[in-house]
């Protein structure tokens, strides 16, 4: 039996469930276990260069068959800003904590040439993007690799935007959301409820996003219009995700229900658990560099305090689901709730 909507049984998925692709948190071994749970595994390559989404991508293939989705970011990246106010506004962290400034952690990147270039060789199931779309040239080519192209929305507008620019199927990324909010039309987020996006009537398949931890959440997010969900936080838990000890401990506990967006850690609002450098400064700064520069200056404090134990200065990026998820490997993750969604479905409402 197989709950996946067309969209993605046609690409090798049994369950009707997306493994986020999390920058800094999945790799190659999360994606593994969510395509043998019968799910989408995904890689995110927003700061990986092309060889290393080539050897990352035929990694899972030798381990694997199944839906191999490889997400990019889309956004415009700027000239490199002045940081004196920043780096003056974190100086006495850096005093306290006894470093100094280091070198600059890889960016997160746009999609550009050369990354359609190694989705060509690639060639994967799905290619998915944040921020909006990339040019049309660019969109072109991808789509005659024959991969399915799926885009971030945070607003009915932007839904509506995707399906009419050429995506396959439209990720609805509700306020409950963690990590970066994928908006791009407005010129601010404002964060709409998953709700609110799943009642948008829309020509393309919907995955629902934000809040989904368990089968009650899939089987509500499914009743409520989605085709599918995409599921970040509960995977964070799984021993496969490329998170701190400290930043794992907080999963599963009440303190991780205590959550803000914040543009502290990379210039742009995301959903993350609130920690020292939140409640010192406030979810957002003047000061911020813009997106993506802002974790540069923060990357020495952050290393020190995790080799501490300690999330002072992490982005601890979190669903509103996050007290209720619990460690399992990411192949038990998406099998039991497959198994678990499709008994809830069959129970008369």
């Amino acid at each position: 039996m197989t709950l996946a909507p067309r969209v993605l049984a046609e690409c090798g998925a049994t369950a009707p469930i997306v493994q986020a692709p999390m920058a800094g948190a999945g790799g190659v071994q999360l994606a593994i276990g969510a395509i043998r749970g019968g799910g989408v595994g995904s890689l995110p390559c927003a700061m990986l260069g092309p060889q290393a989404i080539v050897e990352q991508a035929a990694a899972v293939r030798a381990a694997v068959s199944g839906a191999l989705n490889l997400n990019f970011f889309c956004h415009t990246l700027p000239a490199p800003p002045d940081e004196t106010a920043w780096r003056a506004l974190l100086a006495p962290y850096y005093t306290a904590e006894g470093v100094e400034p280091g070198a600059s952690p890889a960016l997160r990147r746009p999609f550009d040439a050369d990354a359609c270039a190694t989705v060509e060789q690639v060639r994967p199931a799905i290619v998915s993007f944040h921020f909006g779309l990339p040019e049309p040239a660019l969109l072109d080519r991808v789509r005659a690799t024959g991969a399915r192209i799926f885009g971030n929305a945070t607003t009915p507008d932007e839904m509506r935007w995707l399906a009419d620019h050429g995506a396959d199927a439209v990720i609805a990324q509700g306020a409950e959301a963690g990590g970066h909010a994928g908006w791009f039309l407005a010129e601010a987020h404002t964060p709409v409820p998953l709700a609110e996006l799943l009642a948008t009537p829309l020509a393309v398949p919907v995955i629902a996003a934000g809040g989904i931890v368990d089968a009650a959440d899939i089987a509500a997010a499914l009743r409520q219009g989605a085709d599918a969900v995409q599921i970040g936080t509960a995977y964070l838990a799984t021993p496969e995700s490329l998170i701190s000890d400290p930043y794992r401990a907080l999963l599963g506990t009440h303190a991780s229900g205590d959550a803000a967006f914040t543009t502290l850690f990379s210039g742009r609002e995301a959903r993350g658990i609130r920690n020292r450098l939140m409640h010192d400064l406030g979810p957002d700064r003047r000061e911020v560099p813009p997106f993506p520069y802002a974790s540069a200056a923060l990357a020495p404090l952050r290393a020190h305090a995790e080799a501490g134990g300690r999330t002072d200065y992490s982005p601890l990026w979190a669903g509103a689901g996050a007290p209720r998820v619990r460690p399992e490997s990411a192949e038990t993750l998406t099998r039991r709730l497959a198994t678990e969604t499709a008994a809830l479905l069959s129970e008369p409402v």
